[in-house]
């Protein structure tokens, strides 16, 4: 999907567009805090840069800010993203649980949330889900393998 991005250039260019999108949804709030807009542009920028000097390391940070991380490191992040979306669902259902036990007006919020993050739960199951297991590779075989002189 990203092929034509150079690897190091990927998680940079990524956090600058959503940051500069941040800071264009705050511009156009206007009133008298406009020019935190500029704040918020000038750090993405600063961060955008330095997480792409950090990229050309040879350690594990410059490989993770890279996008060249290795098993180890992938697995890392996808066991502290499925921990992030615990936190999430328990937030969220809790947030719902108040809400709805005083009768608040600000309930939706936290079902939307809810629903959401179940949501990508489900398709993450239909996607990556757990396909027809073959046996193992060192598992006896069902019948004895004959010998070709018999």
């Amino acid at each position: 999907m990203m092929t034509f991005i150079r690897p190091r250039l990927r998680k940079p260019l990524r956090n600058a567009l959503a940051g500069t999108v941040f800071a264009a949804a705050w511009a156009l709030r206007g009133g008298t805090t406009w020019w935190l807009a500029i704040a918020i542009e000038v750090t993405v920028l600063v961060s955008a840069i330095t997480l792409y000097v950090r990229a050309g390391e040879d350690n594990d940070e410059g490989a993770l800010a890279g996008s060249r991380a290795d098993e180890r490191q992938k697995l890392l992040s996808i066991r502290s993203r499925a921990l992030g979306w615990n936190f999430a669902m328990v937030a969220a259902f809790i947030g719902l649980s108040v809400a709805v036990a005083v009768k608040a007006a600000w309930w939706w919020p936290f079902l939307a949330i809810f629903a959401v993050a179940g949501f990508g739960y489900l398709l993450g199951l239909s996607n990556y889900g757990v396909a027809e297991e073959e046996p193992a590779d060192d598992a006896a075989p069902r019948r004895p393998a004959q010998s070709p002189a018999s």
